[in-house]
């Protein structure tokens, strides 16, 4: 059913070459779908687009750039937005807040923006974060919490969540927001990354260096079922009169990051070799959601437990 309902329509994703963005626009391109893809950075080296791209519209330019998004959109006229470009790393997030912001809240609001008089556009996912809510004690995270970011890409997400809300409530824009847990898998080379840079040291046989004290507490998915939710979501959205509405994407077994060595190394079969540095700073200690609204009104399900995605993952990792 997925691959009729997109035969031919015409997506714009933007990051598309980005971790998540390159896994949806494979999938998306599998399905039948005429691609434009909008990116920094096109043509990377290693990708899991690699052989995909002939079939992609693929576009070099930033999402800040309001007229530039305005000629993309008028230009291809597409029928779905999936707006995935952000500045995702949190320790540069700190670093450069100013460049966060413009990315994160002002390349939201340019979407929306240029969406909000085209009624060619059926549906806009938004890339929101499981960051967005900030800190809370009760757990596990629903959709109706508070948004309360306290650091910089937490309150560029915050603010992203709500930009996307008033401009479906003022002007009808046909707009939701997920919110994912830890995303892993193929094709994620950013080694600030707890999973990558684990598996990258597991393979070398180098030690890895832990930056909490291990304890933190997390929900990690494999991609592949986060790109199932936001193909769902997208194809649903109307049908079900979805728009306004957040959505978590996240598993039900949140676990430390020691559990999650633990099982990287059994996976690749090599002895644990690491190191707790507990230097980790503006992070939160215990966080996960809950993803009932998705599994009930989506009918959206994990297909992969975390051991099976990593033995995915750490395949994928050696060959490439």
């Amino acid at each position: 059913m997925k691959s009729s309902w997109w035969k031919n329509k015409k997506v714009l994703v933007t990051g598309f070459e980005g971790f998540l963005g390159s896994n949806l626009t494979k999938t998306l391109n599998g399905y039948g779908a005429k691609i434009i893809g909008i990116d920094k950075i096109i043509d990377r080296p290693i990708s899991v687009l690699n052989g995909f791209r002939k079939n992609v519209t693929c576009i070099k330019g930033d999402i800040s750039n309001l007229n530039f998004i305005k000629n993309i959109v008028n230009k291809h006229r597409p029928q779905i937005i999936f707006h995935l470009a952000a500045q995702a790393i949190v320790g540069k997030a700190n670093k450069y807040p100013l460049r966060t912001f413009k990315s994160n809240i002002e390349g939201t609001w340019n979407i929306l923006d240029v969406s909000r008089d085209n009624k060619f556009i059926e549906a806009i996912v938004v890339a929101s974060s499981d960051k967005a809510y900030g800190s809370h004690k009760t757990l596990p995270y629903k959709e109706d919490a508070p948004l309360k970011g306290d650091h910089p890409y937490d309150v560029s997400k915050s603010c992203t969540d709500l930009i996307c809300y008033t401009y479906w409530n003022t002007y009808r824009v046909p707009v939701c927001v997920t919110r994912c847990g830890n995303i892993y898998g193929p094709g994620d080379f950013n080694y600030s990354r707890l999973i990558p840079d684990a598996i990258r040291c597991a393979i070398q046989n180098k030690q890895f260096k832990v930056r909490s004290d291990g304890n933190f507490i997390r929900d990690y998915v494999y991609v592949e079922d986060i790109v199932n939710g936001y193909i769902t979501l997208a194809e649903k959205m109307k049908q079900l009169k979805l728009y306004g509405e957040a959505f978590n994407f996240s598993d039900k077994n949140p676990v430390t990051v020691i559990n999650v060595m633990e099982n990287i190394y059994k996976a690749t079969k090599k002895k644990p070799n690491y190191k707790i540095l507990n230097e980790a700073t503006y992070e939160i200690r215990r966080q996960y959601l809950s993803s009932e609204k998705s599994r009930k009104i989506l009918g959206w399900k994990i297909k992969h437990s975390l051991n099976e995605g990593l033995v995915k993952t750490i395949n994928w990792y050696k060959k490439n």
